[in-house]
Formats: structure tokens, sequence, C-alpha cells
């Protein structure tokens, strides 16, 4: 996924960046919903060594076609030396950026929100609510389809509103849906109907948010795509394993654990765009210096 992500740096420019990392975000709204079914069509059919089969024979798949169709992107004139300490220079001068840590920042504690709910979402939906393994498949299926639409509206958008601007309007919207979800069940208990719209309407969110903060993270740290995209990455799933993890120490008898922190996450987010990022400056735009 770094690699993915800086190899579009390398390949186009301007507006054109925030749609393909859009188009990267798709597929990953995309194949969650489709890699169970393929999974389950399997172990139907063979035993779960095959599942492990199966992975092998994609991973041989995507190396013939990285070999065949991918050619190397990075100009000979734009090579850094100094190897693995030199990528760790660059990510250090990255990180003294206010607006690029800003958005490192956003990005993680989105990703956070993003795996709390991947993680814990299961349990809410099938151990509190009672629904089965396959209403609470299509349940992540819609609220997959959320995203994929909310990531379609922003490739559509990227040209003609200030990249800023889509990054503000998704982080509002999750901070709203998230603290809904915390309101509701706090005050009314748990309930089937507003898990479902409250986290539909803050999974959305992610589906412009995550490529936002990509695309101006990108944008500002140009002159060392490769080190960018690593820090962006790493901060990313960092951030979503510590949540994750944070999910299941708290238990499973109550939707609060996941709901308080996705809320804590994203407002920590919306901090840090307020503070750090502070998208009325412009920084990151195609075009601003």
């Amino acid at each position: 996924m770094v690699l993915a992500r800086a190899v579009i740096t390398d390949r186009f420019h301007g507006h054109a960046v925030p749609r393909y990392i859009a188009l990267l975000g798709q597929t990953l709204c995309v194949v969650p919903v489709v890699a169970p079914v393929i999974g389950g069509g399997i172990m139907s059919v063979w035993s779960w060594r095959a599942v492990f089969l199966t992975l092998c024979v994609f991973g041989l798949l995507l190396t013939v076609g990285v070999i065949a169709k991918v050619p190397e992107t990075l100009p000979p004139q734009r090579c850094h030396r100094g190897g693995l300490l030199g990528s760790f220079r660059s990510m250090g001068r990255l990180a003294g950026h206010r607006p690029f840590l800003g958005n490192a920042l956003v990005l993680g504690l989105s990703s956070a929100a993003l795996f709390a709910y991947i993680s814990g979402s299961s349990f809410v939906f099938e151990r509190i609510h009672g629904l089965s393994a396959g209403m609470y498949a299509v349940i992540f299926a819609v609220n997959s389809g959320g995203q994929l639409l909310a990531g379609t509206v922003f490739s559509r958008l990227a040209r003609r509103v200030r990249m800023n601007t889509l990054l503000t309007v998704p982080v509002v919207a999750a901070v709203a849906g998230a603290l809904a979800q915390v309101v509701f069940t706090a005050l009314t208990g748990e309930s089937l109907a507003a898990s479902w719209i409250t986290q539909f309407v803050t999974f959305s969110a992610f589906g412009i948010c995550v490529p936002a903060t990509i695309a101006l993270g990108q944008s500002l740290g140009r002159t060392a795509p490769g080190a960018t995209s690593a820090l962006l990455g790493g901060l990313q799933f960092l951030f979503g394993a510590l949540a994750s993890c944070l999910v299941g120490l708290f238990g499973e008898s109550s939707s609060l654990p996941m709901g308080l922190i996705m809320l804590i996450a994203l407002a920590l987010a919306a901090l840090c765009l307020v503070g750090l990022v502070r998208p009325w400056d412009g920084h990151g735009e195609v075009g601003a210096h």
C-alpha cells in the first residue's frame, strides 16, 4: 500500500493525484466485502489450508502483474542515496513540518476509529443485538457501500473543491456520527437502528477523510514520496492496531467501549485538524506553495 501511493505520486500530478488515491481507497472498501465471500466459498469445498494456498496464488499473480505492468516510476535524478538511514532522516524532516504532521495524525486517528469499528462491530451486532453472521455481513456491506460511495464523491469533487475543505467536512461528520452513537447508547440503551445509522454516517465519512489526508500528505511531502507514504502508512496502521487492542481490552458486553474509543480518536483528529493542519491556510493544495 505504501509503495502504491508513492508510485501514484511519481506518475501523476495536480488534481489527478487525489483521484487515483481515492481509487485505491475505493478498492479497499470493496475488498473487505468480497474477501469473506470468497473465503467462505473456499471453506465450503476444501479445508482451511486451501485459504493459504489461495493467498499464495494471489501473491504470485500480483508479483507477475507488478513485474509486467509497473515500471520504475521514480526518475533517476530524484533518487535519494543513503538507504534506510536516509529514509528515516526524511521522515524526521517531514514530522517537523506542522501541516504534514497534522495530516498524518488526522489519518492515524481516523484509522484508529475505523479499526475500532472493524474489530468491534461484529461483537456489537452479533452478540449484543443478536444478529446472525449473515445479517452482520449485510450491515458491514451496506456500511462499506457508503464508504465506497463517499470515495466516489470525493474523486468527483477533487477537481472543483479545495482539498482542505474536503478533509474538514468528513472529520466533522465522523465526529458527529460517533458522538450520536455514544449519546444514544448512554441515554436510551442499545438500539440496532441507532447503532447502524450512526455507524453508517461515521464509516461513510472515512471514504472522504482517508483519501483527503493522504492526498494532502503526499502533496506536502512530494520531495520524498516514499518516506512520506511510509510515514503516513506506518502511523495509519500503528494507531489502527492500538485501537483494535483497546476495543478487545474493554470487553464485549456493551457497544459503549467501541463507541467511546471511536469518539475519542475522532475528537483528537478534529483537534489536530484545527491546531496543526489549519485548513484555512490551504497547505498542500494543488498549486499552493
